[in-house]
């Protein structure tokens, strides 16, 4: 049985970029030393002398802290809303990790949501700004390029989330309470997660990890124990507003086929079927489970497969058209599971409808097309 899905408007899912300004008035006092990666024999052991799983620990974020940047937005941000719910003044902070070496930055949107310049600062220290080059909201993802001289840049080497499995170790990098650098470890605490973002889709596939996630760990890296980025951290379920154990990382598979679009074009593609659906909220009020098409596109590929919508004949008789109740057999009560099944196609392939047609089920194959 699939888990139940996880909504943010209902089980208090928080996105963790969330602003700090105001944050160290509380009367906690830290003395923070920048860390340069080195450190010295009186403040480490030798690597040999630690246990093997910390040492894989520390290996790990040796080697991927150089992928991993802190965003803070443009100070053009007035407000941002606070985990309780009340607003603070200030600039937010975030995380992010580079994905190539033209300078190419991935986060989440809901960091950089607001702005259209941020600066980055690397685990060196350099100090960079960036434009956002490109987003796409429906899965909480956003793409920064950075401008001027941007030295040696190390992307996060890619890893492979359908393998991942419950108990595994992974770790977390990023900016949490804009402590730079951080790294939390846990286990993937359970998979195939959906996490519903502000604009009503679902991510589907999500990760969920009791590895500490905080406001400002949004956008950083989640890795496995060979330093692969396996997920994004993007949100908590928490009532204080702090890491309860519950985080939620969107998948790598997801994250790669969404990229590529928005650094050439800005936007994901949409696909073209070629159907109008009626308004869900009159298939609903009509009592249909599945997508009414109301209308089908002269010409496109799904008039080809002999899909019709409403049709009239004679004085104003009206016939109900196909409804879509399946996608490549996944159940569709809604545009959002069918948008879910067409997200992992790529142009030319075929999804496979299954049709409710005058108290029949049918199957039809429609090829589909990207939009240019």
């Amino acid at each position: 049985m699939s888990p139940r899905p996880v909504k943010l408007n209902k089980l208090g899912v928080l996105m963790v970029g969330a602003a700090l300004g105001g944050l160290f008035a509380v009367g906690l006092v830290f003395q923070i030393g920048l860390f340069d990666g080195t450190g010295s024999g009186s403040q480490k052991r030798a690597l040999s002398s630690l246990l093997e799983d910390e040492r894989n620990t520390v290996e790990v974020f040796d080697a991927s802290s150089p992928s991993v940047v802190n965003i803070d937005p443009s100070p053009s941000r007035k407000d941002i809303r606070w985990a309780s719910g009340q607003r603070e003044p200030g600039a937010g902070t975030g995380s992010g990790f580079i994905w190539d070496d033209s300078g190419h930055i991935v986060t989440n949107y809901h960091v950089v949501e607001e702005s259209s310049a941020v600066m980055v600062t690397t685990f060196d220290q350099r100090r960079m700004r960036a434009k956002v080059v490109g987003v796409d909201p429906s899965k909480d993802i956003a793409i920064l390029k950075c401008s001027g001289e941007q030295g040696n840049l190390s992307p996060v080497p890619l890893g492979d989330d359908t393998g991942l499995r419950v108990g595994q170790k992974v770790l977390a990098i990023g900016n949490p309470f804009g402590l730079d650098h951080t790294l939390s470890a846990g286990i993937v605490s359970a998979l195939d997660r959906e996490l519903e973002t502000r604009g009503g889709r679902t991510i589907e596939g999500v990760i969920q990890t009791d590895a500490a996630i905080n406001p400002g760990n949004s956008g950083g890296p989640l890795l496995d124990t060979e330093g692969r980025l396996v997920g994004m951290n993007t949100g908590i379920v928490s009532v204080s507003g702090a890491s309860a154990g519950v985080g939620f990382a969107v998948p790598v598979s997801t994250i790669e086929r969404v990229v590529p679009d928005l650094i050439k074009y800005g936007h994901v593609r949409q696909v073209k079927l070629g159907i109008r659906f009626l308004p869900e909220r009159v298939s609903r009020r009509a009592g249909i489970r599945g997508l009414a098409v109301g209308r089908v596109m002269k010409g496109s590929e799904a008039e080809k497969a002999g899909i019709y919508g409403i049709r009239r004949q004679g004085a104003g008789l009206t016939w109900m058209g196909d409804v879509v109740t399946a996608a490549d057999d996944v159940p569709v009560l809604n545009r959002n599971d069918l948008l879910n099944v067409l997200d992992r196609k790529q142009e030319g392939d075929v999804v496979v409808l299954t049709l409710l047609r005058e108290g029949g089920e049918v199957k039809v194959r429609v090829p589909f097309e990207i939009e240019r």
